[in-house]
């Protein structure tokens, strides 16, 4: 059974072994983001210019959360001004966290994170790196009504306002790309609201790079339980969250 387990683990956060060679690599509800750069040419789009100084791909093909984290670190902490301070690694957060678990989960053919370990794990990386201070709020609709676009639609208004803040996003990603059905995790970018559409700075970037999504599918993406396949994740649904100074 562990065998099967481990197997079946190697799906999380973008396995895509045998993958057809001609279907295309982003499907309708997916705009890469050389095809449409006005909104970031005529926004100020604070997050966006925040996290991809710092925008790096996942470590391991189980390892979106640790890639996610460490991006929101760099980007919530800026460039550090002397020579000595590193920036924040998977391999450096792993290390200072010390949590076994985690380091497992997110290791190669780990089993990746159900969402309230995420949760734990980003409340433990700011405690881990002098942002105890910070608060999170956690948005996990529990279905697609009107009144859960609104929620969303206000928390992404309110993340653009500043780089300050940053979200993240636990979400199935073949709703959004059009392939692999599997839950994952990535930064949110930027948010166009005339649009109604989110940029999902995606850390599988053996396969991306970040994508324009319409937010009625990106809560459809939060919503869509993980297969059976997935083992120890198995029905999990997603959720956004966002991390924001106190004082903001």
């Amino acid at each position: 059974m562990s065998v099967l387990i481990a197997l079946l683990a190697t799906l999380f956060c973008a396995s895509r072994a045998g993958a057809d060679d001609a279907k295309p690599r982003f499907g309708p509800n997916a705009v890469p983001i050389e095809q449409a750069t006005g909104y970031l040419r005529t926004h100020r789009a604070p997050d966006y210019w925040a996290i991809s100084p710092f925008y790096i791909a996942q470590d391991t093909d189980s390892a979106c959360s640790a890639a996610s984290i460490a991006i929101l670190l760099n980007a919530l902490r800026g460039l550090p001004p002397r020579a000595a301070v590193d920036l924040v690694t998977q391999a450096g957060l792993r290390a200072r966290l010390g949590d076994a678990r985690w380091t497992a989960e997110t290791a190669q053919d780990g089993s990746g994170v159900t969402f309230a370990e995420f949760v734990k794990v980003v409340i433990e990386s700011l405690h881990a790196y002098g942002f105890a201070n910070d608060e999170i709020q956690v948005f996990k609709p529990a279905n697609a009504s009107n009144e859960s676009l609104a929620r969303l639609q206000h928390l992404l208004g309110a993340n653009e306002h500043s780089g300050k803040d940053i979200a993240l996003l636990y979400f199935n990603q073949g709703v959004l790309t059009g392939d692999w059905d599997g839950p994952h995790v990535s930064p949110i970018g930027a948010y166009d609201a005339f649009r109604g559409r989110l940029l999902v700075m995606d850390v599988d970037r053996r396969f991306y790079v970040p994508y324009w999504s319409p937010i009625q599918k990106v809560l459809e993406s939060m919503l869509k339980p993980a297969p059976a396949s997935f083992g120890p994740l198995a029905g999990e649904t997603g959720g956004i969250v966002w991390v924001r100074p106190k004082q903001y």
